[in-house]
């Protein structure tokens, strides 16, 4: 007989929480999050110290409790992740609107990257600013009378999506990408060069974000970024002072 097929492994996905503040909604995350095998998780900001009750919730799944990424900004809990999708269900100007299938698959053609799928906290969400920050929005679309999904409902489902994507997309370009820091200094040298030549006006709006959003969609690898990077830089040196 045939040995048995290989089961996939899972996807480079990180779950990052912003502010969440219900120590019950965090055991649950846990717990969802091991039902996929997903084992990559950052808190932002964390609201709540409540460790004894999210592991009462986290069944079979108390060791992820003992080891999130604890960031003070979403700077730093995404800076190695080459995709930041924040769960939203706002249209904001420049960004897709993905479904957790859409994201799942994209995050399986960047794999090996790792892509960050960002929720905020349980009242509010993502706030404008977290928004603005990441690069595509992905939303669930929920009936119309009760559009709002627990925090770890939201997760199990994206969860559930990557563990699928994981067994029937093949990974996409071998090597590796370059990370959302690596597109951060991309951008501000971008944004250093359109002010020195004048191209910005006194109030920046949404020239750089959607210029760089082309270069994030081409997903370019470390030495390109880097390329980009060091063009950009060598061209502001030789434009005049303000």
């Amino acid at each position: 007989m045939p040995p048995p097929a290989a089961q996939p492994g899972p996807l480079p996905v990180r779950i990052v929480l912003v502010r969440p503040r219900n120590p019950e909604n965090l055991g649950a995350v846990a717990r969802a999050m091991k039902n996929f095998e997903l084992g990559d998780w950052a808190i932002v900001s964390l609201g709540t110290h409540d460790f004894a009750t999210a592991r009462r919730v986290a069944v079979h799944a108390e060791e992820l409790l003992d080891r999130p990424r604890l960031a003070a900004t979403l700077d730093e809990a995404v800076a190695d992740c080459a995709w930041v999708v924040g769960t939203s269900a706002r249209k904001t100007r420049g960004k897709r609107r993905l479904l957790p299938e859409e994201v799942a698959r994209e995050a399986a053609a960047r794999a090996p990257a790792t892509t960050a799928i960002v929720f905020g906290e349980e009242r509010s969400g993502l706030d404008a600013e977290t928004i603005d920050r990441c690069h595509d929005l992905s939303f669930i679309p929920a009936g119309a009378e009760q559009p709002s999904l627990n925090l770890a409902q939201a997760v199990l489902l994206y969860a559930y999506e990557a563990r699928l994507a994981a067994g029937v997309v093949a990974p996409g370009r071998q090597g590796a990408f370059a990370t959302d820091a690596d597109l951060q200094r991309v951008e501000e040298a971008l944004r250093r060069v359109l002010q020195a030549g004048r191209f910005l006006g006194a109030e920046e709006r949404h020239a750089v974000g959607d210029l760089a959003a082309v270069l994030r969609r081409a997903r370019p690898s470390p030495r390109e970024a880097r390329l980009w990077e060091t063009a950009l830089r060598t061209v502001r040196r030789r434009l005049p002072e303000g």
